[in-house]
């Protein structure tokens, strides 16, 4: 890992705890390693939902109404 520059306290459920302490044992990683790569993996996670967003922004908005209408035209529902 590498050195952190920031301390934060983070609290869990007592069973979530627990596994997270199973989990890093096994892994041979510390319970921060794992929480920062869990928040490393959300955070990419988001910016490629921001990216597909931006991707389609300029896509023609159709309504739910006509969305179904759509689906149930080719025979999807």
């Amino acid at each position: 890992m590498s050195t952190l520059s920031k301390r934060s306290t983070v609290y869990f459920e007592p069973a979530i705890h627990q596994a997270l302490k199973v989990k890093a044992a096994s892994a041979q990683l510390s319970v921060s390693e794992l929480v920062d790569e869990a928040v490393r993996l959300l955070m990419n996670e988001d910016q490629e939902d921001l990216a597909a967003f931006s991707a389609r922004e300029n896509e023609k908005e159709i309504s739910y109404e006509a969305l179904l209408n759509d689906l149930k035209k080719h025979g999807k529902i």
